[in-house]
């Protein structure tokens, strides 16, 4: 090592393969997307038959990228199953049973403040499926 070296650190030579290790390392960590924080009660009018609007109530709890949680209303509580929060975006199942019969409903969303835009699509049905929003229960 040089005298020059030993008087000013900043003097020393950084490898080329550490510098770009360093930078892709930035790189990831600016990069990396954290889980929109849903935890807690929610509420969403949401379209029934006729046009006629039913309330519909979502308890959230999320570890992670991994939400689970309640949804209740007219049918009762039932509890969300294969749920996910990636960013701002969220997904979850609901099993609900109807006279007997279940039906999977798949509900995908979008939070943008303090309300989550959401789609209802039923396993099996046709169409776009219905859409509402949900807010935070203050």
């Amino acid at each position: 090592m040089s005298t020059t070296a030993l008087l000013n650190p900043l003097s020393l030579r950084i490898p080329m393969k550490s510098k770009f290790l360093a930078a892709l390392a930035a790189l990831a960590l600016a990069s990396t997307t954290f889980a929109a924080d849903i935890t807690g009660k929610w509420t969403a009018e949401v379209p029934g038959r006729g046009g006629q609007t039913r309330t519909t109530n979502f308890d959230f709890k999320v570890e992670g990228e991994k939400l689970t949680g309640t949804m209740s209303g007219m049918q009762g509580e039932m509890a969300i199953s294969d749920g996910s929060v990636k960013g701002d975006d969220i997904a979850f199942v609901v099993v609900v049973n109807f006279n007997g019969n279940e039906m999977k409903l798949t509900h995908k969303g979008k939070l943008t403040g303090e309300v989550i835009k959401m789609t209802r699509t039923r396993e099996g049905a046709e169409g776009p499926g219905q859409e509402f929003e949900a807010k935070r229960v203050k």
